[in-house]
């Protein structure tokens, strides 16, 4: 029994519950959007365990049926009008999380995991020990130290140092003249690295990696920009994409997104790695089977030894805008 928890339209978890179902997996979806008939029962057991079931729409799985859950726990929707409605939700999520860090089960991925994220800096010293080069970084709220890496450094972006999502921008005159505003929130400074960006997905042993091609800085953004990120299946050197899978192993990662640069020279760099990444969107646009794997990892087939090749089926190129 493969259990499902996040918001039930959410792409990434659309698609692999649509996965599941395709191989006829017995499967269960816990859907944050619509909670109103859904509950978490716990209870501790004899042996200092804990014993309970999930009830959705008065269907109840028992945990000791669950072998697997993919989840990707979202702020919890608030409930309009009833304030205990919204506790409650928040309750479920909760008890959901720290059961999802202690079940004796396969989790894609635990909350204890993810952490790593939350500090971008952290993360890139785990980066740069799994054998990527990291670019040359600073974070920093004082506005004349940022001046002086930037003189150093020359083109330089920005964005948040927490896991919270911002939008990657270049350090141009506008934001140089508007630098007095580091000073109330600490940012990240980072040296730009040419050459075209890599996104990676980590599923298991298997490995996946998509070339963007764009003019925009932030290709997740392109469009707001008015630029085009043109996606395209692709496949790594071996010792890369094992080292990809390494990396994402050693963060305790079974699903992770490597942001990745190929520089002119060669040079493979790694920007972040995102413990609850979006694939759909790469999916949608090369065809990569990103969630079929994804289930099959759920399930516990097709392990045994990395697969770095990136197979795109439907449509090897795409763009985005």
């Amino acid at each position: 029994m493969i259990v499902f928890f996040g918001y039930g339209d959410d792409p990434p978890l659309v698609r692999a519950v649509r996965a599941a179902a395709d191989r006829g997996l017995d499967h269960l979806v816990v859907d944050q959007r619509a909670t109103a008939g859904t509950d978490l029962v716990l209870a501790g057991d004899e042996d200092g365990g804990l014993r309970g079931a999930f009830v959705v729409d008065g269907r109840r799985v028992e945990l000791e049926r669950v072998t697997a859950v993919y989840a990707r726990p979202l702020s919890p929707v608030p409930a309009p009008g009833d304030p205990r409605r919204g506790e409650r939700d928040a309750r479920l999520v909760d008890l959901t999380v720290e059961w999802l860090d202690t079940a004796p089960v396969r989790v894609v991925n635990r909350p204890v995991a993810m952490a790593s994220n939350s500090s971008k800096p952290f993360q890139a010293q785990l980066i740069a020990e799994a054998g990527f080069a990291v670019p040359e970084t600073l974070v920093s709220s004082d506005p004349d130290a940022v001046r002086a890496f930037a003189d150093a450094h020359g083109a330089v972006v920005f964005k948040s140092v927490s896991g919270v999502r911002s939008i990657v921008r270049r350090l141009d005159r506008g934001y140089l003249d508007r630098l007095d505003r580091v000073r109330n929130l600490p940012t990240q400074f980072q040296a730009l690295v040419p050459g075209v960006d890599i996104r990676v997905h980590v599923v298991g042993e298997r490995v996946f990696a998509t070339a963007v091609e764009t003019a925009a800085t932030d290709y997740r953004y392109a469009g707001r920009d008015g630029e085009e990120a043109v996606l395209t299946a692709t496949a790594l050197p071996p010792e890369v994409a094992e080292r990809c899978v390494r990396l994402a192993a050693a963060l305790d990662l079974p699903l992770a997104g490597l942001d990745l640069r190929r520089t002119p020279d060669g040079v493979w760099v790694c920007f972040e790695v995102n413990p609850m990444p979006g694939y759909s969107f790469f999916e949608s646009h090369t065809g990569q089977p990103i969630s079929e794997s994804l289930v099959d990892h759920l399930a516990g087939a097709g392990e045994g030894g990395t697969r770095w090749s990136s197979p795109a089926r439907t449509a090897p190129t795409s763009r985005a805008s």
